[in-house]
């Protein structure tokens, strides 16, 4: 592949000229393929695998459409195998992070005058190519460079993504017929105009789903953005990059640097082009982030007030009711605890279960617990993969001796970092509502379990609501529709997304837009028209046909 791309044809942008009012394909939710033995997509996947695993990929950043290549250089290990190489990435210091600034504020002015229908269209061929060619290779790479199954690369950086890709288009042509009325004589128009300067997208780990999102939700509304991707998720962070050239996205709408989150930040925040942040990750990073544009919109810095856009922490509950199932919500705890190992934003952690529940739901966990292989998540046999690097073993393994010396662990809770960065399936049990673990993220695969009386309904409900500082997702599950209605009253603020007898994970794009409040961010609801009109400053335009040729009224007449 070139190092620079040819430069884009500005022709498109009249391209809506010849063709009538244009609609996008109806978009529908992309079905996760089963990797059932024998399957094609399971022989397509272990080959990617392989391939990849037997490769050292040399990730470069992207600049204005060129590779750069600093020869500051990170290693990209499995957190399964942290011994096994899967490449290195180069990493940015201020002046490449000035340089991704500089692209994006050049390439605004050709990208955003190109029509919305023009711009949709390479996100629609990105999906496409997603859901073909490029499906085994993006599902490789989040599952060697981040530790998922099959099942859960599968959700996340194939289905999720691809309903990304063909929702947000589907959402841009319902926010452009969004438009004033007008009267005789006038015409009143909305429209939908790129922010002026530059967006910073910083992605997390954990989804790819999301590391293809931020930057590109942005981009189809007509912004250029510098992408800052999460060092320990730089391989699937290339292939999505990979993938965008492919589908045709020019040079310089997408600027990738990546290595020290701090110096890039410090220097991509200091523009004066610095239009809006596009933020996933945790809630300290992400105050740092909007202290630093306060101080900078204090000092006169910026030209425009710059949007802030994330979503941060969780600590995501399940509240049981003594009419709940005790199966249904065995099966929640489980699968919404340690799937991922924890390291979904939206992960359950803190549960609450009538003491005439919990001894057939504890012990359910715990023998879905005993059945959950951990290990390497290319032997599909996989429940758990490793935790994503030693700082987070270290962390969660202090949570771990915490739990040792003020709660109960009824199972779990050991830790081995030896080759890979394994953090067993881990269940608490606390006398204590307000114990930590019942307030701090962790993120992990540790759920902390508070026993309450049945008669004390009402009492845990304004537990559930006032322990944490988050409010990301949460669950209920009764089989009385009163305590049902009674909870959803009581939780309204506790959850920007709120399950009734579901795990409080999976959100599907189109159907349950994804965000919270409190601490857990902006809620700004990705997956929805919600978050791309953020995206756009709206400019009305106001056509008089019949212009008045007398200053005075009517009224000013003598009678």
């Amino acid at each position: 592949m070139p190092a620079r791309r040819g430069r884009y044809n500005a022709r498109v942008t009249s391209s809506s000229a010849f063709a009538g009012l244009r609609r996008v394909p109806p978009p529908v939710n992309d079905t996760n393929l089963g990797y059932l033995p024998g399957s094609p997509e399971r022989a397509a996947l272990k080959t990617a695998l392989a391939s990849m695993a037997a490769e050292q990929a040399d990730i470069p950043l992207f600049i204005g459409g060129h590779e750069v290549r600093t020869g500051h250089t990170v290693p990209v290990v499995m957190p399964h195998d942290h011994g096994h190489v899967l490449g290195h990435f180069h990493t940015a210091g201020p002046t490449d992070a000035q340089a991704a600034v500089d692209a994006a504020v050049a390439a605004r002015a050709e990208w955003s005058s190109w029509s919305w229908e023009a711009r949709a269209a390479v996100f629609l061929r990105a999906a496409e190519l997603l859901a073909t060619t490029w499906r085994p290779v993006l599902n490789a790479a989040t599952m060697l460079g981040q530790s998922k199954t099959a099942v859960q690369a599968e959700i996340d950086a194939a289905s999720e993504l691809i309903d990304f890709w063909r929702f947000n288009p589907f959402y841009a042509q319902q926010l452009q017929a969004e438009q004033p009325l007008s009267s005789h004589g006038v015409w009143n128009q909305l429209e939908y105009r790129a922010l002026e300067g530059f967006v910073y997208a910083v992605t997390p780990f954990n989804f790819t789903s999301i590391a293809g999102n931020l930057p590109t939700a942005p981009a189809l509304m007509g912004n250029t953005v510098v992408w800052k991707p999460a060092s320990t998720a730089m391989l699937s962070a290339y292939c999505l990059y990979r993938l965008l050239e492919a589908a045709g996205l020019p040079p310089g709408v997408i600027n990738l640097v990546a290595g020290d989150p701090a110096a890039i930040s410090d220097a991509v925040l200091a523009s004066p082009h610095l239009a809006g942040v596009h933020f996933t990750g945790s809630t300290a990073v992400f105050d740092r982030i909007w202290s630093t544009v306060g101080e900078g919109v204090k000092a006169a810095r910026y030209r425009s007030y710059p949007r802030l856009v994330g979503e941060t922490g969780g600590k995501d509950f399940i509240l049981a009711h003594a009419s709940a199932d005790a199966q249904e919500l065995a099966v929640a705890i489980a699968r919404g605890g340690f799937e991922y190992q924890g390291q979904k934003c939206s992960a359950a952690s803190r549960v609450y279960v009538p003491r005439s529940l919990w001894p057939s739901v504890r012990d359910r966990v715990i023998g879905m617990m005993d059945d959950m292989r951990m290990g390497d998540p290319a032997d599909f046999r996989t429940f758990l993969g490793a935790v994503i690097d030693r700082p987070a073993c270290s962390r969660i393994s202090g949570y771990l001796e915490d739990a040792r010396q003020h709660a109960t662990i009824l199972r779990g809770g050991t830790v081995d970092d030896a080759r890979g960065y394994f953090v067993s399936p881990t269940l608490v049990e606390t006398t204590d509502p307000r114990y930590r673990l019942m307030q701090e993220e962790i993120f992990g695969p540790v759920v902390t379990a508070f026993v309450y009386d049945d008669t004390h309904w009402d009492e845990t409900l304004r537990l559930v609501d006032g322990t944490s500082p988050y409010a990301l997702t949460g669950a209920i599950f009764a089989r009385d529709r009163a305590a049902v209605g009674q909870a959803q009253s009581a939780l309204r603020d506790a959850a920007g997304n709120f399950y009734i007898n579901d795990k409080p994970t999976g959100a599907v794009v189109g159907q349950q837009p994804f965000g919270g409040a409190r601490r857990s961010g902006t809620n700004d609801k990705a997956g929805s028209m919600l978050n791309l009109v953020r995206w756009v400053s709206a400019r009305n335009v106001k056509e008089n046909f019949a212009p008045p040729r007398d200053h005075r009224y009517p009224y000013m007449s003598e009678a």
